[in-house]
């Protein structure tokens, strides 16, 4: 159930206003009034003086030790080879303990074997390895569809590229509308334990591959089927949810952490599916996308619900036409959450595969959720007999959707590449979004106000370059990301003014006309306050990479007079001062990370009392190396004193993100858990304890009490939380009351941070889940941080509980981060999934301090 590498830039010139001058150089130019006094040389502060680390911008995004923050992932748009593309694929050792094999499905390491059978059954099958999973295993991206020499194979590379970079000319090519190949995107086994969409696939692959009918010859002739076998190979071998590192994949799309999201992400980019199906159990009836409201206010809802409820029909009639019935076999008829719920099953964020799939310009695109449980207590209660009855039923009723679902391409194929084309086309010329109605959506009944979500867009976003950006390491990040999802940047060759400010040259810009504007936005904008939408949210709320990745961004109404220069990467902002000492301002997770690389090496550094870092003009050596691995800058100083910084080493009873997290910024984590401390524990391992779950005062034994207890007197507690909360009362460190607010409670929040050590420079802005405060504030405790006042949600989801208390109200001007001499007690989540990036350096920043006092 749906329970939460890079990609180079096509360099396609953004346009601004109508009339423009083409420069010699590729940029676009308006004519553009400079202030008294601007620069007007784009002359970079390395260039200024310094110490150039790399006057370039960096071969990729992943070029360096960067890619300890995002890596790359193959790329699957090679247009110089024809179809079929087939290889011979190594086979996986044979896992005995594989969870698939009780089920009577093919277990991970009879994969490879079979896809080479299917290749050798004709010229229609391929077989591409589309990436890696976090623990190590391949992902297979099967191709279907009839052969292609090379030269069709560029034709249709040609077609696909018009359709999203010049939709208004797509739209006349009769070329489009007779021979380009409608692709389709199968994803299979998402949640690891989750296992029949692979083995419907096949079934579906080998099918294809051999059928002569006209049909099928018809089909493969005007598609391309894309099928991802397994999306999450780590999971379907473990009999997990997540993937190996613990990460739940279909929660990952808007940040893409993981591998697998990456590559799933890249397939999306270079295949540009018209139709996506994201294969998934188990909900009985089963369960057919299109969702609830509230719907995801960001594409095109028109479009996407016209051929998302056709297509549900279709498969819908397909499942109940397999003839099992409740009584006989134990299944439900399927159901269509839009026709058939009220709420609850939202399309609201785009974590999901179909939502985020609809921002590639995805028409019809639907989680399917199959009908028989197979997983979790049932796979360890339920005789095998059983398991196999329902996972053979599983595989014929995700072998119906696909099957339907091909009916659906066949007779609309024309209908989904218009549509795509007209997606694209709304985003590059700045038209309106169409706002769903019986009138405007005909064919779908039951359309009312509660479905209508539109938003409106700014012109573009600024990424600020100088004195005006928060963190260039952030937004040297949040660029290279948005250019990963496909994203168009350009960067300002001079200064420039827009909505009545001065805007550095060097800047980035986020021309709103662009095709996948949607994408933008959605990874951009603050979001909204759903609260008095809906009374209950399937996941989260609000996600604002604008806001939470920690650089600064800022929307614009107008975008005139600025000459622009496509950029394929985000120029590097590594840096370090010529002479002096230095010092690192600790605000972002690769400042954090660049800083446990220093004291990993022994450098000698000091912590500032605003929490920055001090490092000797002794060590301009390593400062250099850390610069280039982690894109940071180290500036001159004359700050004297701090307090010694040592490696710190954590304990940490915490989810599966925030263990990432924590990994990701370089600290050297041993988890831990009730049971760990039961078992006897070496305390002088460890600085510090972080805990968020898994560790209860009232689970431990009397040994692992008095353990725990005399680490906590000599050291210190970083809780997040009702978990590190109630570890904090227990152990008598903080004097505070903590307050729960509702726990179904998500989103976006203003914060007012009190500067020092833990929260100097922080953003204005944070996320919360099950958000809590505190109050009653003893002797020595220190408010690090406060929710704003008034209604701290900028977006999400956070309603007063039944009895009127738990609201955003109610924690407004609150304390939301408390430190005292041996704990600091976090009420917001800056750790969760990777959204609130701009957050994790408090973390990090806790950590160091309380391992010094």
């Amino acid at each position: 159930m749906r329970i939460t590498g890079t990609t180079s830039a096509r360099p396609v010139l953004t346009v601004l206003m109508a009339t423009l001058t083409l420069t010699t150089a590729g940029s676009l130019l308006l004519a553009a009034p400079v202030p008294a006094g601007a620069d007007t040389d784009p002359v970079t502060r390395q260039e200024a003086q310094g110490t150039a680390l790399d006057h370039r911008p960096a071969k990729s995004p992943a070029s360096t030790a960067r890619q300890a923050f995002t890596a790359p992932v193959p790329d699957l748009a090679d247009a110089s080879r024809g179809y079929p593309r087939e290889q011979q694929l190594s086979p996986d050792p044979v896992n005995a303990a594989d969870k698939s094999l009780k089920l009577g499905l093919t277990p991970y390491h009879a994969i490879a074997p079979k896809l080479n059978a299917l290749q050798r059954l004709g010229d229609r099958v391929s077989v591409e390895i589309a990436g890696r999973s976090a623990g190590g295993h391949r992902l297979y991206l099967v191709t279907v569809t009839a052969p292609e020499t090379a030269r069709q194979t560029r034709e249709q590379t040609r077609m696909r590229e018009l359709i999203e970079n010049a939709p208004a000319t797509a739209a006349k090519d009769p070329r489009i509308k007779a021979a380009y190949k409608t692709p389709v995107f199968f994803n299979n086994n998402i949640h690891g334990n989750e296992w029949e969409g692979t083995d419907a696939s096949l079934k579906l692959i080998e099918r294809l591959a051999t059928a002569n009918d006209a049909r099928t010859r018809e089909l493969l002739a005007h598609s391309r089927l894309y099928f991802n076998i397994t999306a999450n190979p780590d999971g379907r071998i473990a009999g997990t949810r997540a993937n190996a590192n613990g990460f739940d994949l279909n929660r990952d799309f808007v940040t893409a952490s993981q591998p697998e999201a990456r590559a799933m992400r890249q397939i999306m980019v270079d295949k540009q599916p018209a139709v996506l199906l994201d294969l998934h159990g188990y909900v009985n009836g089963t369960l057919i996308e299109p969702t609830t409201p509230p719907h995801g206010e960001n594409y095109e809802y028109d479009l996407f619900l016209k051929h998302t409820y056709a297509n549900a029909l279709g498969m819908e009639a397909a499942v109940n036409g397999l003839g099992h019935t409740p009584g006989e076999d134990g299944v439900e008829p399927a159901q269509i959450p839009f026709r058939d719920q009220e709420e609850g099953w939202d399309d609201w964020p785009p974590i999901f595969t179909p939502q985020y799939a609809a921002f590639h310009g995805t028409v019809a695109a639907h989680t399917i959720e199959i009908p028989l449980r197979v997983n979790n207590a049932a796979y360890d209660t339920l005789p095998q007999s059983e398991l196999r009855r329902r996972a053979a039923i599983n595989v014929a009723v995700a072998g119906a959707t696909l099957d339907a679902t091909l009916d659906y391409v066949q007779s609309k194929r024309r209908s989904l590449v218009a549509d795509q084309i007209q997606v694209f086309r709304r985003g590059a010329t700045g038209a309106a979004q169409v706002p769903v109605s019986e009138e405007t959506v005909p064919g779908v009944p039951g359309i009312g106000p509660e479905d209508v979500y539109t938003t409106t867009f700014p012109r573009a976003y600024v990424i600020p370059a100088g004195a005006a950006q928060r963190s260039p390491t952030a937004a040297a990040r949040l660029v290279d990301h948005l250019l990963a999802n496909d994203v168009h940047v350009s960067r300002a060759v001079h200064s420039f003014r827009l909505s009545g400010r001065w805007y550095a040259k060097g800047s980035y810009v986020v021309d709103m006309r662009q095709p996948k504007r949607g994408l933008a936005n959605v990874l951009l904008a603050d979001g909204r306050d759903i609260s008095d939408k809906v009374s209950v949210m399937y996941d989260i709320s609000g996600w604002s990479l604008g806001r939470l990745w920690g650089a600064t961004v800022e929307p614009v109404r107008g975008l005139s007079h600025v000459l622009l220069h496509p950029v394929r990467e985000a120029t590097r902002v590594g840096y370090v001062a010529p002479r002096g000492d230095l010092r690192l301002r600790v605000d972002d997770p690769r400042e954090v990370a660049a800083l446990n690389s220093l004291l990993a090496h022994g450098v000698r550094v000091r912590q500032a009392a605003d929490g920055s870092a001090l490092v000797p003009g002794s060590a301009r050596r390593q400062a250099a190396a850390a610069a280039r691995t982690y894109d940071v800058a180290f500036d001159a100083t004359r700050l004297t004193g701090g307090t010694p910084l040592t490696r710190v080493r954590v304990a940490a009873a915490v989810t599966s993100g925030e263990l990432f997290a924590l990994r990701e910024m370089g600290f050297e984590v041993t988890p831990v858990s009730a049971g760990v401390l039961n078992a006897g524990f070496d305390w002088a391992a460890v600085d510090v304890l972080f805990v968020s779950a898994g560790l209860s005062y009232d689970d431990l034994n009397p040994a692992a009490r008095t353990a725990l207890d005399r680490f906590l007197d000599g050291h210190g507690l970083v809780g997040r939380g009702a978990a590190g909360a109630a570890l904090n009362a227990d152990a008598g460190l903080l004097p505070v009351k903590p307050v729960e607010g509702n726990g179904d409670a998500n989103g976006v929040v203003r914060v007012v941070n009190s500067g020092g050590r833990i929260t100097g420079g922080a953003p204005e802005h944070s996320f919360v889940y099950a958000p809590m405060w505190f109050t009653d504030l003893g002797r020595g405790v220190r408010v690090e941080q406060s929710y704003a006042t008034g209604n701290p949600l900028v977006s999400g989801h956070w309603r007063a509980l039944p009895d009127g208390t738990g609201g955003p109200s109610a924690a407004a001007g609150r304390a939301s981060v408390v430190s005292g001499a041996h704990a600091v007690l976090f009420g917001t989540e800056p750790l969760f999934r990777d959204h609130p990036k701009g957050a994790f350096a408090q973390v990090g920043r806790a950590l160091f301090t309380l391992a010094t006092r």
